[in-house]
Order: structure tokens, then sequence, then C-alpha cells
């Protein structure tokens, strides 16, 4: 029988954190509270509160525009990102097999260690047998060259957007702050 996961890797990255705002310190705060509360915070199946997600925030090497999908079933613009899988405990690995996933597009840390950029809790609707519930969000940061990205599994449409055009969308709060994070510098 194999092991669960373990909560480390992500315990660590949450320990060096620093939020940028009260929304986002009240979700590190319950992020915290499901690593220490749930017998499987990774597990899609885990519904009350919720369970851990991992996605990625992806610019271009100049930082003047960030990859985003149309996400099929959510009908919004959205960071690439998902659900973990069996045995995925590390965020920037999750996340990046999502961008892989969804976007076709091969995406690198922006450093020599990966960078947990934002950390947001929101509600998922109920869906088919699936009741709400909420996704606790580890925002990682990438960087990929502009060009090579495809339409993946549940997406609609991949676009690369500049501060400009992201302004003018009505964008996710927390995906605004996200990319203030980055764009602000």
């Amino acid at each position: 029988m194999n092991a669960p996961p373990s909560t480390s890797t992500v315990a660590r990255m949450l320990a060096r954190h620093r939020p940028a705002d009260e929304r986002e310190a009240g979700s590190l705060r319950k992020i915290l509270d499901l690593l220490s509360t749930a017998a499987a915070p990774f597990s899609r199946d885990h519904f009350a509160p919720g369970h851990l997600t991992a996605s990625a925030l992806i610019f271009n090497p100049a930082r003047s525009r960030v990859l985003l999908i149309f996400h099929g079933k959510l009908h919004m613009w959205l960071q690439p990102g998902g659900h973990f899988e069996p045995g995925e405990d590390d965020p920037s690995v999750a996340a990046a097999r999502e961008v892989r996933e969804e976007t076709l597009l091969e995406a690198a840390w922006p450093g020599p260690e990966p960078v947990l950029l934002d950390v947001d809790v929101h509600l998922i609707p109920a869906r088919k047998s699936d009741p709400a519930h909420e996704h606790h969000d580890l925002r990682m940061l990438l960087v990929a060259e502009e060009g090579a990205q495809r339409v993946g599994d549940g997406v609609k449409e991949v676009q690369w957007f500049t501060r400009d055009q992201c302004a003018a969308m009505n964008l996710d709060p927390g995906l605004q702050r996200a990319l203030k994070k980055v764009w602000s510098v």
C-alpha cells in the first residue's frame, strides 16, 4: 500500500510566502488549516471544505505578456492549472504538468528554484456529482517563449495578453492580484 503524499513541500513553500493583501492572507490561513486538518488534502474527492490545486502564471521572458487559457467548464480567462494527480505532492510539479496538458507548452522556473507567486482559495460551483467546494490554489511563476502554445485538455483558447489587455478584462480578483505582483516591479 502506498503512503499518502506528504504535505511537507507545500508547508515549506507556504512558510516562506508573504501575502500581498488581507484576502490572500485569509487564503493562506485556510490552506494552512486544510493541511493541518484534512486526511487527504491533495485528493480531488476531498470536498469539505475542498482540496489543494496547483496553477501557473506564465510570462514571456521580458514579463511583458502573460499566457491565459479560456477554461472550457468555467467559461472565463484563467491561468493554467488544476488538480494534483495521485502521488503528487509538489505544486511546482503539478503546475508544470497542468501547463503541458492545457497549453502543450514547456515552461521553466524564472530562477534556480520554483517560485510560489500567490495563493488563493475560491469556490467551485457544484457540477454533476461533485458538490460545491473550494480550490486551495497554489500559484507558481513560470517563464516561456511566446508562440509554442496550443489548445490542450479542457481549454477552449490559449492566448498571450499584455498588461493593458488584462486591465481591460473582467479577470478574477485573485488573478488580478497575482498579475500585479509581477507587473508592479
